[in-house]
């Protein structure tokens, strides 16, 4: 069914004007984005088709890249790139909520809430750091590896070089495991260690390590399995 064929309080569009983004469905809101449809699918099926293509899922459906998008039925080259900005402001959103105290970064917690944005539905590993000044104040927020599923590869070297030039001197490592479980590895455990060691031969310090997943993580800070607190 074309969308001018529903009725006025059905159409997306007219939906949001008279009701709010807030009740429309994820579909609804994506067929907005899509606007038209094609000659056998109105903009709302190929919504439809557009999630099912990522299992239902906006967090898969913010990690299909353009090329992804642009396989879907009805999206092609001219509907992708406004399905991948709208995505990608709602990542920044995420990231600006959690910096939006601009207070310092206390718990494991705060550092969960402010990572998980960049972590979240990934389907391969990635390392991030968060350095911190003195006052343990966000000073910058740095991939240092990514895609892959070996954490033997972060290179502990450019690691400092970027809390020194940053001129931080607190440093919290943070990566992901896709599997769902937070549980450190042995190599988590001694890459830690190595970082730790470093930072402390530079005059810095290692704060803490989480590993996330999507609904939870591993603080080895509150594990106590670190001597850098």
């Amino acid at each position: 069914m074309k969308i001018s064929e529903l009725c006025l309080s059905e159409r997306p569009r007219e939906k949001l004007l008279s009701k709010g983004a807030e009740f429309l469905s994820d579909a609804e809101l994506l067929a907005i984005l899509i606007r038209t449809g094609t000659k056998s699918k109105s903009a709302l099926e190929v919504a439809h088709g557009l999630l099912f293509s990522a299992e239902g899922s906006l967090v898969k459906l913010s990690h299909m890249d353009l090329k992804a998008l642009c396989k879907v039925p009805g999206i092609k080259n001219a509907k992708a790139p406004a399905i991948a900005a709208a995505l990608e402001l709602g990542r920044r959103f995420m990231n600006e909520t959690a910096y939006e105290t601009r207070s310092a970064v206390k718990t494991p917690g705060k550092i969960f809430r402010m990572m998980i944005p960049h972590l979240k539905g990934l389907q391969w590993e990635e390392c991030w750091i968060l350095l911190l000044n003195s006052s343990q104040y966000p000073v910058a927020k740095l991939k240092v590896t990514g895609g892959g599923t070996d954490m033997t590869l972060v290179d502990k070297r450019e690691i400092i070089r970027q809390a020194l030039a940053h001129k931080a001197k607190y440093i919290v490592l943070i990566h992901n495991h896709p599997s769902g479980n937070p549980l450190p590895s042995q190599a988590d455990i001694d890459l830690t260690e190595d970082i730790r060691q470093a930072a402390v031969s530079m005059d810095l310090r290692l704060l803490d390590h989480l590993v996330v997943c999507d609904d939870c993580f591993y603080s080895f800070s509150d594990e106590m399995m670190t001597r850098a607190l």
